[in-house]
């Protein structure tokens, strides 16, 4: 008699599945190769007519895998396939590198998962590790290639089974239809459709069963009349699928008096919802049998299982998502992937979504703007908006890297909108956006008797309070002094995370602005703003000057150096858990490397200094903590209160006069303080002496 053939399994990847893969190995696997449960699912076997030739063309014995593999093995769930669907439970194991992928000791694995099906059988006599695959993998996440073997491990049984001699026939040569339309209407009826079940003749009907009731369920029943199911993932109508191989010895393990001949219906119609007279019923059935002398199973039998690659080979798989990925979502990917990497060993606790999440509003797209955006982008940061009223000009491009030569002609183009648009060609998943507008200014006074000047004046005022409305951090990047007050105004009074940097020839300072004095926490050292140590309100600074005033003659190298301190000085204060309202550490300071910097009382990232001067002749930097005044001209409460009250009225009385502010915050006062104290003074006056020179 012909020796019984099994189709093997053909696996299918869903590219969702490499996406979850990559999810998993990225935030929760990283460096960990532990096995994980998983699973996977197949159908009936299917096949299609040939409209040429009229011929039945079977399709592979597929076992797919998908997204949602992943998801209900690890919480403990079944996959909920549909009712069409048989689901599988397995193993998955990703290596870290393609060399422990090729190195592992791939027969001893195979063993071991082989080992786990017998075990079942024999300890649990249950069927539902019958089915059991695992899978291993390479993910090579730069590159989104994914090296992967699955293996379907299947005993072998010696002597080998045999097809009777009337081979496999239509399932309704042995079963009438109404048994077959009752058989399909009891495992439809299950929770989840069955892998394996038993049919008998119960009167008129058939009735079917569990595999683990064989006993019970056919005591009385004739050996010859016992039928044995199950869900036939191969249509070839010769060779039956994969799962009937462990079926087969699971019955010979446990019941192996009664089976050295066995009834099998091969079920192919569980897509049928509900049969009619004229229902084709595509399922098989046939006696397989073993001959001659069949020993007594005392061991486990050898298994075979991997699957073969494409040219039929033993060997892995590889699946190259590259071609087929939006090349947005790549780049987007990628940066992600660079930043989570720091968490897999470095930095656990790292906060990435903070950093990504928050939004950014630079002032100024001139060489700090440019270059904190682009260190913003390192981060992930996805939202970065660029304020600016000035065109790209020709000294531009070399020094700030957002401009090429191209934006310099025909008058320039816009420095924001252009800024903003170079982002979205380097990281088109960005939502960057640039706004041509002045930023008004004490000292620079707006005409009150042009309608024109007054409401531009107006609009650009209110544009900016919106822009701080809609963003959580804000870079103050311009290049006067004066320039800097409205935004520290805004940014003290709707509690925003303010960053100052300024540029001097060969120094910098980067700085953060402490909060208000009335959201000061309690016990906490208030903070001081750019201007907490002035004594006079801000000026025109800009009229009258040089040419070698008018540019930023800086040396080349401090910029960057000033931008990336910059945005670190940003994502350190949004890791501390204070947030806005960290604490400055002592400017002598050393954090120790073997204890936990937030334990230290920094961020995770480390201190979170009030003030950085850097001071490049001498390679140094140095950390300084100034306290918040309560006359300072741009962060005080008068100053706060009398804008929150009378909004852009006073902040145009402000504009138009220097003085007014002075008496706003109460630095008129000081200076009558100061000139009464002095004349206070009882000078010690020595006429007689001589000059000591």
């Amino acid at each position: 008699m012909p020796i019984l053939q099994f189709a093997p399994f053909s696996s299918i990847v869903s590219p969702a599945f490499w996406h979850k893969l990559t999810d998993l190995k990225i935030d929760v696997l990283k460096l960990s190769d532990e096995s994980l449960p998983i699973t996977g699912t197949y159908t009936a076997g299917k096949s299609i007519t040939d409209r040429e030739t009229g011929k039945e063309v079977v399709l592979s014995t597929n076992f797919s895998v998908g997204g949602e593999s992943f998801d209900a093995s690890r919480s403990g769930e079944s996959a909920s396939g549909s009712s069409n669907t048989v689901t599988a439970t397995g193993s998955f194991k990703n290596f870290n590198t393609i060399e422990e992928f090729k190195s592992v000791d791939k027969t001893k694995f195979f063993n071991d998962e082989a080992q786990k099906i017998w075990d079942s059988i024999i300890t649990t006599k249950s069927t539902a590790e019958l089915t059991r695959f695992f899978l291993i993998t390479f993910a090579d996440l730069k590159k989104y290639k994914y090296y992967y073997w699955f293996a379907f491990p299947a005993f072998v049984s010696k002597p080998a089974w045999e097809i009777g001699e009337d081979g496999w026939k239509d399932a309704v040569a042995a079963l009438s239809r109404d048994d077959l339309s009752s058989i399909n209407s009891q495992i439809r009826s299950q929770d989840s459709l069955p892998a394996f079940f038993l049919v008998k003749r119960s009167g008129l009907s058939a009735s079917v069963a569990k595999v683990e009731e064989y006993e019970t369920f056919f005591e009385g029943v004739p050996v010859q009349e016992r039928i044995v199911s199950f869900i036939d993932p191969s249509a070839d109508p010769s060779n039956p699928g994969w799962p009937l191989r462990n079926l087969l010895a699971y019955l010979r393990a446990v019941h192996p008096k009664e089976t050295t001949s066995v009834v099998v219906l091969r079920w192919r119609d569980s897509e049928i919802t509900s049969a009619t007279p004229n229902t084709h019923w595509k399922s098989q059935i046939g006696t397989v049998f073993l001959s001659g002398d069949v020993p007594t199973i005392t061991e486990r039998p050898s298994a075979v299982g991997w699957e073969r690659n494409p040219q039929g080979k033993l060997g892995a798989r590889l699946a190259d998502l590259a071609p087929m990925m939006d090349p947005t979502r790549l780049a987007a990917q990628a940066v992600d992937l660079n930043l989570k990497l720091m968490r897999w060993r470095i930095l656990p606790q790292l906060d990435l979504e903070k950093v990504s999440n928050a939004r950014c509003l630079l002032l100024g797209a001139g060489t700090l703007g440019c270059y904190v955006a682009r260190a913003l982008m390192g981060w992930g940061v996805r939202t970065i908006t660029f304020v600016d009223s000035a065109r790209v000009s020709f000294s531009n491009p070399v020094r700030q890297p957002l401009f090429e030569f191209e934006d310099c002609l025909n008058g320039g183009k816009p420095k924001a909108e252009c800024a903003a648009e170079s982002l979205k060609k380097i990281n088109p998943g960005i939502n960057a956006t640039g706004y041509s507008m002045s930023i008004p200014m004490p000292g620079h006074p707006i005409s009150t008797t042009s309608p024109s000047v007054l409401e531009q004046a107006k609009a650009d005022v209110a544009k900016l309070e919106q822009l701080f409305d809609e963003h959580d951090a804000v870079f103050l990047l311009m290049d006067s002094r004066e320039s800097r007050w409205l935004p520290t105004v805004l940014g003290a009074s709707k509690g925003k995370i303010v960053i100052n940097s300024a540029l001097g020839f060969d120094t910098f300072l980067v700085m953060r602005h402490g909060v208000r004095a009335a959201k000061v926490e309690e016990g906490k050292q208030r903070l001081g703003c750019y201007y907490c140590n002035d004594i006079v309100a801000p000026g025109d600074s800009l009229t009258d000057r040089t040419l070698d005033q008018m540019c930023t003659v800086t040396r080349p190298g401090l910029a960057p150096i000033a931008a990336a301190t910059a945005v670190e000085l940003l994502t350190s204060i949004l890791q501390h858990p204070d947030g806005i309202h960290a604490p400055p550490s002592a400017p002598n300071a050393d954090l120790l490397p073997t204890q936990s910097y937030a334990e230290q009382g920094g961020s995770v990232l480390g201190v979170v200094p009030h003030q950085i001067r850097g001071f490049l002749a001498q390679f140094r930097n140095m950390q300084l903590i100034g306290s918040g005044y309560n006359r300072c001209t741009g962060c005080s409460e008068a100053v706060l209160q009398a804008y929150e009250k009378d909004g852009f009225d006073m902040l145009l009385k402000v504009f138009n006069d220097q003085k007014y502010l002075e008496e706003v915050a109460g630095l008129d006062k000081l200076k009558e303080e100061g000139e009464a104290a002095l004349e206070a003074v009882d000078w010690d006056e020595d006429d007689g002496g001589e000059d000591d020179f």
